[in-house]
């Protein structure tokens, strides 16, 4: 006998169809919309106001560990870039190229480009080769050492298959840019904010990510070594959540940062480059959002608590609206994290389930509903978005100010738990080809592969044609030890991460 399918508020469910949930999802919460230019998305308050709080965070982060903000130009010339062959040869596919300056009405009245440019400008994809030049114009001296740069700003990489907050041709970041007087020092600050990133995803976004090396096939164009944070998605999916590159000595060739050192000599800076991207919000998404809509972690989320009127009687929808008002102001003043609740007034003509369904999916944490018996009873009727919709628990008017805190965090605690059971179950050693084959045999199967492999690339592109799974890490932590290759059975120093990404 069929059970009757449960009806749920997002369609299709993740089961049904997780990219086309993915997209539901977004819409349901009024997160973000394509725009009229190809690959480009509109992020819409709801949506921004989860940038404006990442952002706020990773901000007095960076500052605490000695950062400063500055801003660098959108338009880099050609010249720059290819100064740095690797660098060039990474990103000149998804390089988007401004070639002229002016435009004109041509023969049939429609505008057309006139001033053709002396030479290119490649609009931003990355900023080393432009900030490069400035560091090298503002170290002089082993003194102006270290300079420790942070820009937020917007990139461009013509990309062929888009999807909002994860790969848009058009996307905001943050990238950290540093110069420094010995390698060691650079390798340091790598993974410092490697660490910064991974305590951010982890306290903030309750994603647990685990930290690793990039092989030299997937490392940064330019870069000596690439670090990364690979999180695993609903669909058991990688996602990189962020990168820090120990870059060596590389640009500082290309962009001449050189300095004279302690004994009067000069020598070339070791530099560092780390970022991450609104791809941050696609994964808080896609690790804790249900078929119900988006679920968000209250440390990051675009608002706390809303408070629900339920008026039956129309005389008295003013008193229970005033009741309301006096209730948020009043809560508006309770710390959580760091900062006041963000309350919500839900003043709306419609009836409350509408309301309730509306912030169901937009993944507010919590939703308290307020009428004429509340009001009497001094007591509210408080639903958890990380539980059972139905599911309400009654609380004192009196002891909301400690509870709303309290119930914040546990869901924030709860999310963070859920997310790693997750990815710890789908998580598996294995140690033959075949178990490999089997493990990634079609869409719906699949994790993390911990697996032995012998370093050579070959393999590293077998799989990715045939199976489209690559290596997203060499752990830094859990060293495994010394194994056989799934590939060859010859020796391996340790297992990687294998597993198919976004």
């Amino acid at each position: 006998m069929n059970k009757a399918k449960i009806r749920t508020a997002i369609e299709p469910t993740r089961a049904d169809n997780y990219p086309e949930w993915y997209q539901s999802v977004l819409k349901a919460a009024d997160l973000a919309e394509h725009s009229s230019v190809r690959g480009c998305m509109v992020i819409k308050p709801w949506g921004y106001s989860l940038w404006e709080n990442i952002q706020r965070v990773l901000d007095a982060k960076f500052k605490e560990t000695g950062h400063q903000n500055a801003y660098f130009p959108l338009f880099i010339p050609l010249s720059f870039l290819e100064k740095e062959a690797q660098h060039i040869e990474g990103f000149a596919k998804e390089c988007a190229v401004v070639t002229h300056h002016r435009l004109e009405k041509g023969a049939d009245g429609k505008l057309v480009p006139a001033g053709e440019l002396e030479e290119p400008l490649v609009v931003r994809p990355t900023s080393e080769m432009i900030i490069g030049h400035s560091f090298s114009k503002w170290v002089e001296s082993y003194r102006d050492l270290p300079l420790l740069i942070n820009q937020w700003a917007n990139i461009v990489r013509w990309e062929m298959r888009t999807r909002m907050f994860l790969r848009t041709t058009e996307f905001l970041w943050q990238e950290g840019h540093t110069a420094h007087a010995t390698a060691e020092e650079a390798e340091t600050e790598t993974m410092r904010m490697l660490e910064v990133y991974a305590n951010f995803c982890h306290d903030y976004l309750a994603i647990p990510v685990i930290r690793g090396e990039k092989t030299p096939t997937e490392r940064f164009p330019g870069a000596v070594a690439t670090y990364t944070i690979e999180a695993m998605m609903q669909d058991r999916k990688a996602l990189q959540a962020g990168t820090s590159h120990f870059l060596g000595q590389n640009f500082s060739h290309s962009c001449n940062i050189s300095f004279t050192n302690e004994e009067g000599e000069r020598e070339f800076a070791w530099t560092t480059s780390w970022g991450t991207t609104t791809r941050l919000i696609g994964a808080m998404i896609m690790t804790h959002s249900d078929d119900d809509g988006l679920v968000l972690p209250p440390k990051i989320a675009s608002g706390h608590l809303v408070l629900i009127p339920v008026i039956h009687q129309e005389e008295r929808k003013a008193a229970v609206l005033s009741y309301c008002e006096a209730l948020a102001a009043e809560l508006r003043r309770v710390p959580f994290d760091g900062q006041p609740l963000k309350v919500i007034v839900d003043a709306r003509d419609l009836r409350s389930g509408e309301k309730n369904w509306h912030w169901i999916k937009k993944g507010i944490p919590l939703r308290l509903e307020i009428g004429e018996r509340e009001m009497q009873a001094n007591q509210m009727a408080l639903a958890r978005r990380d539980r059972p919709h139905k599911e309400k628990m009654t609380l004192a008017k009196e002891g909301l100010s400690q509870h709303i805190p309290q119930l914040l965090q546990e869901i924030q605690d709860a999310l963070l738990v859920k997310a790693t059971e997750f990815r710890n179950q789908h998580t598996v050693p294995i140690d033959t080809f075949d178990d490999f084959k089997q493990f990634f045999s079609s869409d719906d199967t699949g994790g993390f592969a911990l697996c032995h492999w012998n370093e050579d690339p070959a393999h590293e592109l077998r799989v990715k044609e045939e199976f489209n799974v690559t290596i997203r890490c060499i752990p830094l932590q859990g060293e495994s030890g010394p194994g056989r290759c799934i590939f060859t059975g010859e020796p391996s120093p340790r297992r990687v991460i294998f597993a198919k990404a976004y």
